[in-house]
């Protein structure tokens, strides 16, 4: 009882920012389509505008509680649920060929944003979150490196901020773009599911491509390259744990002791724990149980698209938005030297693969 009056109202003051996103992103406004923008962008943009017309609304002990317990700990639940939208064998026979290619643009990103995180002096959490962002699946990846870091909102904020631009500018540009230096079909389905950050933009790169190309199947694979590469969230969120606990345990020495299972990100093997019940349920022959699953997985699939959207009204609600404007220009630039790095990979190594120009 005493936990549902400490966050009652902030929690559901984040769903209804969050249902207010869906709305206009799956409607609009004055024939406006905010589909592009992605309901996640939304939410934390609405949040960030009610806490600059209302500065001290997070604060009050009516919300406060419930913005903190849904930026935190629901931001790791909708993670968990994600996992139940990976099926791992599918991503196994359909994503194996893109495997080259994912590998190089994640590990790519994440030296470039080491690299100019030293260069530019940029806060190390942010530095990751972009840099982890830009390389695995944008928000879906930020959401679950942010507790294993222990990021604090703004850093958040800033890092979903920058990734929402380039992803911005990948769905405009990147279907001409791809069309026009002779990327086959399939080269532009792995093209944009290696090189662009968020979900919503693969799906927007991809549906428009095949308008261009005037052919079909370049979203489908597309968005299982996006999956498998979504994948790597694991192997980076349980490296830097234990890069974070070394790190905790050299500067508590002679301090008492040190524990790793507080430090360990548990939700994660939740994660993996989904994706395995996923897999085993596609194995099954078809029947009544595994159609109800499918329509399972249709409501997990939008439960961790709103779940994620709530985490990012209650950080947008945390967050200065003058201050992330005044601080913006070094991530930008981070962000930009990730992007055109990925681009530059992904092409680079689809034609030493020959998946560049081949055709689905």
């Amino acid at each position: 009882m005493t936990f549902i009056k400490k966050n009652c109202g902030g929690i559901l003051l984040c769903a209804i920012i969050a249902a207010f996103a869906e709305i206009m992103c799956m409607f609009g406004i004055g024939g406006f389509s905010f589909e592009l923008i992605g309901v996640p962008v939304f939410a934390i943009i609405t949040g960030m505008i009610i806490s600059l017309i209302s500065p001290t609304l997070a604060k009050k002990s009516t919300f406060a509680g419930g913005i903190k317990f849904t930026s935190k700990k629901i931001l790791q639940w909708a993670v968990i649920i994600l996992g139940f939208s990976l099926d791992l064998n599918t991503i196994a026979v359909v994503g194996a060929k893109s495997l080259p290619v994912i590998i190089c643009t994640v590990s790519t990103s994440l030296i470039v944003a080491f690299l100019m995180m030293k260069i530019l002096k940029i806060n190390s959490k942010t530095a990751c979150l972009i840099g982890v962002g830009s390389s695995i699946c944008g928000g879906s990846a930020i959401a679950a490196t942010a507790p294993v870091i222990d990021a604090d909102d703004s850093d958040v904020a800033r890092s979903i901020s920058v990734i929402f631009f380039f992803n911005i500018l990948a769905a405009l540009i990147f279907p001409v773009f791809g069309y026009s230096i002779g990327l086959g079909t399939e080269g532009f389905a792995v093209f944009a599911g290696t090189a662009v950050n968020d979900t919503s933009s693969v799906t927007a790169a991809a549906s428009t491509a095949e308008s261009i190309y005037n052919t079909t199947g370049i979203l489908s694979a597309a968005v299982t390259v996006k999956l498998t590469r979504t994948l790597a969230i694991i192997p980076i969120t349980l490296c830097l744990a234990i890069y974070r606990a070394r790190k905790a345990k050299q500067s508590n020495k002679g301090e008492g002791s040190f524990s790793f299972k507080r430090i360990f990100p548990w939700f994660i093997l939740f994660f993996i724990g989904a994706s395995v019940i996923t897999t085993v349920v596609g194995i099954i022959p078809e029947c009544s149980f595994t159609l109800f699953y499918s329509h399972f997985i249709t409501f997990t699939k939008w439960l961790a698209k709103f779940f994620i959207a709530m985490a990012m009204a209650g950080i947008g609600l945390n967050t200065n938005i003058v201050d992330l404007i005044k601080n913006g220009g070094k991530p930008i630039l981070l962000g930009l030297c990730c992007w055109i790095s990925i681009t530059a990979v992904s092409l680079l190594v689809q034609n030493l693969t020959g998946i560049y120009s081949s055709y689905i």
